[in-house]
């Protein structure tokens, strides 16, 4: 394995986290936000309605969006597998 080689597998492999990971911090922010003002006005400040509707809605997006992220894995390791079989 060259160092070309394994530096592209890297670079693809940290991109591929990048894209896997952005949906759902996004969708984490979002609601972060939303019930953050939520506490602003009405001035509670309990803990547990910071991190159960994250925890949910993070769940959720990662539900929703497990064919799509599997998906871009399986092309990712196909990719892999190519350059490994090129290689021999």
């Amino acid at each position: 394995m060259t160092i070309e080689v394994f530096l592209d597998i890297m670079k693809n492999g940290v991109g591929l986290i990048l894209e896997l990971i952005v949906p759902p911090l996004i969708v984490s922010l979002i609601v972060g936000l939303a019930i953050s003002i939520f506490q602003a006005v009405t001035q509670i400040h309990e803990q547990t309605l910071m991190f159960a509707p994250r925890i949910i809605v993070i769940f959720l997006t990662i539900l929703f969006l497990s064919g799509w992220m599997a998906q871009k894995l399986l092309d990712f390791f196909m990719e892999m597998f190519q350059k490994y079989l090129q290689m021999i």
